[in-house]
């Protein structure tokens, strides 16, 4: 199986540089604007990249079953889906409607669905009926597609996520005996490696840059809530509980809602671009890019190790509910309030503040 890293690695790398070549000739290519302060045109295929380095890898290192290929097709169509919209900058209503219908197919098709949320009440179990359970895995579905494609804001920012999560469901699937699933997991985020290092500039600089784009947010994201529907809900595979989900995807989540809640509160659409997220308001407290990256992919490792050792060390499923929910609260009220904590901050440091809250609507 070694093999097979070292092949997704190098295919990784050489899918990347043959396709930003082809993004280039065919105008797939992201330009900076008010809200993308990056400099020159830069290539939107890193997911794409990663997906064909991924398919190869898995045909032929990995046995090809129902599942397997139901999750590669649905990949497909979000990939084709994320590239149109790279494109076209298509209608968050028809994105929608897309990957409602991606979770039809793994409802449907795969028989892949929340059915049992777990003990998070206390001594019962909270079990869904067939129609509860389809409409909140369409939710989930869609949540988690969108929670990834919302931090990819900044550079290395959505692959290193992604690896942490990715990461931490490798070692659950390992610990509970399905290598099948780990192997899966840790091949995706070797294939993350060779573009994280192109998106940060390693070691060729910046003329090689490439951008993850709509159509690998959307393929992580959805590789993501894939992974933690089989892990909790299959009892074939059952590797860890619901809700120590939360905690592996516990960043992304976290800023989506907030970032949600805050937009329709203030009466705009909840998938209104702007500039509110964690990572912009990193930087504006005077974070460098590299540093906002290092800060936020710690923050996620240490919530996923809280998550797998909670969940390894029996802790009570509504202990870790409560505990996500506080941990929640704080982030949100943190968030709300960061101007004035930060003024406060520098004011006690005798420090001038370098934010602006009206930036945020650039």
């Amino acid at each position: 199986m070694n093999n097979a890293y070292l092949f997704v690695f190098i295919m990784s790398f050489i899918t990347l540089f043959v396709m930003r070549k082809v993004a280039k000739k065919i105008g797939l290519v992201d330009k900076p604007n008010a809200r993308k302060h990056h400099k020159g045109v830069v290539p939107l295929v890193g997911g794409i990249s990663i997906y064909l380095a991924l398919l190869a890898s898995f045909t032929l290192f990995l046995p090809m079953s129902l599942n397997l290929q139901l999750y590669l097709g649905c990949s497909a169509i979000l990939i084709v889906l994320g590239a149109l919209d790279d494109f076209l900058d298509l209608s968050f209503k028809i994105r929608l409607i897309v990957q409602a219908g991606i979770s039809l197919a793994m409802i449907w098709v795969g028989g892949h669905s929340l059915h049992h949320l777990g003990f998070l009440m206390g001594s019962d179990t909270i079990v869904l009926n067939e129609a509860a359970g389809a409409v909140i895995t369409v939710i989930a579905v869609i949540a988690a597609i969108n929670a990834f494609n919302m931090v990819d804001g900044i550079d290395g920012l959505l692959g290193g996520l992604a690896s942490v999560t990715f990461t931490a469901l490798g070692i659950v699937f390992y610990i509970s005996g399905n290598e099948y699933l780990a192997t899966i997991c840790l091949l995706i985020v070797t294939a993350l490696i060779p573009y994280i290092l192109l998106n940060l500039g390693f070691p060729l600089g910046r003329r090689f840059k490439i951008f993850m784009g709509d159509a690998g947010s959307m393929f992580i994201g959805f590789s993501v809530i894939w992974m933690l529907i089989r892990g909790t809900q299959e009892p074939d595979i059952i590797a860890f509980k619901p809700v120590t989900a939360l905690w592996l995807i516990a960043i992304p989540l976290m800023d989506m809602a907030t970032i949600m809640i805050r937009r329709i509160r203030k009466g705009h659409s909840p998938f209104k671009p702007d500039r509110e997220h964690l990572h912009h308001i990193c930087e504006r407290m005077g974070l460098s890019s590299l540093m906002t990256l290092f800060v936020i992919s710690l923050l996620a490792s240490i919530c996923a190790a809280v998550g797998i050792v909670a969940d390894l060390n029996g802790v009570a499923e509504s202990t870790m509910f409560v505990a996500f929910l506080i941990m929640f609260a704080v982030y949100f009220t943190a968030i709300s309030h960061i101007w004035r904590i930060t003024t406060w901050v520098n004011k006690l440091f005798g420090r001038q503040s370098v934010m602006n809250p009206t930036s945020s609507q650039h």
